[in-house]
């Protein structure tokens, strides 16, 4: 269902919307008959192909622009006049953060603070009613926490911060200002910390849909170190379900930990990719896919386990993932290989570069 003021008005201003997690959001809230305001730059990771199917529709506009452009933010808030604001737009790879932290900082960080700065002025000049109904929902990570040992017990809300990488520090940095925002104006915020997402329109520099082109093609499948770092593994409808029950419910100032209950070995993820895939797509002239599999040198800083304690989201608003990872998995390779032309679209120049410097380069060493 999607979130309404007292006057039945459901219209939201979502940054990001074409990228992975926001596209999937969007295409949601809309079926759902609500209206979206979408604000997307269309980086490599933006993608418009992700809501084509909303070209046309009366309850969907794109604009394309820049959260740090703060007289854009300032003219769409007021324009639009949204019940929320649902804030996914960011720099989200922590292999780029390692090359470029520059515009991680940039978009992470400053591009929140201008967010937060236009939406405590229009929810200022607001009527009693609208205002008490406003939201400032941002998303953010569990990587934020650090990370964890084997033993350990998963992160919760109250788990202090600890980010490793600069992808984390500038998500901490920016959940730090989202915090501030409400404490010291009363900006009514709301912040959700999600495990490892995955599932269609995502963009194939992470683990899964890499793992799934790579063998799909049968080219190597790049395992940093020793392939046990353990991951929490979120399907992104259910992720979706919960913004959507955070957004309708959550308590502003609040915190709330979105996990899948699906924690993964890297290494038994690649090898459950490769026998879906084996079976869905066999290929004679691959064979065993699993025959792929190379360990490549670690990344700096590359946390050993993420595990996310969704209790408190079960407890208060009566939210809990839906989808197990192995049909969540199975969902996401059928998809795939469904829309083989949106992967082409996406595996631009820029793309395949990437590729090369970051994986390619590594499993020849």
């Amino acid at each position: 269902m999607t979130a309404q003021t007292a006057d039945g008005s459901n219209s939201i201003l979502v940054t990001g919307g074409a990228g992975f997690i926001g596209s999937n959001f969007v295409l949601r809230y809309v079926a759902d008959g609500g209206r979206v305001t979408v604000l997307d730059l269309l980086t490599y990771a933006g993608n418009r192909e992700n809501l084509a199917e909303l070209e046309g529709n009366p309850r969907f506009r794109f604009v394309q622009g820049d959260i740090c452009d703060a007289n854009l933010v300032s003219a769409l808030v007021r324009e639009v006049r949204p019940q929320a604001i649902v804030h996914f737009a960011a720099e989200s790879h922590v292999d780029r953060s390692i090359v470029d932290p520059g515009a991680f900082i940039h978009t992470n960080v400053q591009g929140t603070f201008t967010l937060l700065e236009q939406a405590k002025t229009y929810w200022s000049q607001l009527g009693d009613v609208e205002r008490g109904n406003f939201r400032f929902l941002h998303v953010s990570t569990d990587e934020v926490y650090g990370s964890l040992k084997p033993e350990d017990p998963a992160f919760s809300e109250l788990t202090p911060y600890a980010p490793n990488s600069p992808y984390a520090a500038s998500k901490a940095g920016s959940d730090h200002l989202v915090r501030a925002y409400f404490h010291t104006y009363g900006l009514p915020t709301l912040t959700t910390n999600c495990s490892n997402n995955y599932g269609p329109f995502q963009f194939p520099e992470k683990l899964i849909p890499l793992v799934l082109l790579n063998a799909l093609d049968g080219k190597p499948l790049p395992v940093y170190g020793d392939g046990k770092n353990v991951r929490d593994w979120l399907y992104v409808g259910d992720h979706c379900s919960a913004i959507c029950r955070v957004l309708e419910s959550g308590q502003p100032g609040e915190t709330y930990n979105i996990g899948g209950n699906s924690e993964r070995a890297n290494l038994d993820v690649v090898e459950t990719i490769c026998s879906l895939l084996d079976e869905m797509k066999p290929d004679s002239s691959i064979g065993d896919r699993r025959k792929l599999i190379q360990f490549v040198p670690d990344r700096p800083g590359h946390d050993r386990r993420y595990a996310i304690d969704a209790s408190r989201i079960k407890r208060e608003l009566d939210w809990q993932p839906k989808v197990t990872f192995e049909e969540g998995l199975r969902r996401t390779v059928k998809w795939y290989l469904e829309h083989m032309q949106w992967v082409d679209h996406v595996r631009t120049g820029a793309y395949r570069d990437w590729i090369r410097q970051n994986y390619e380069e590594r499993v020849a060493q």
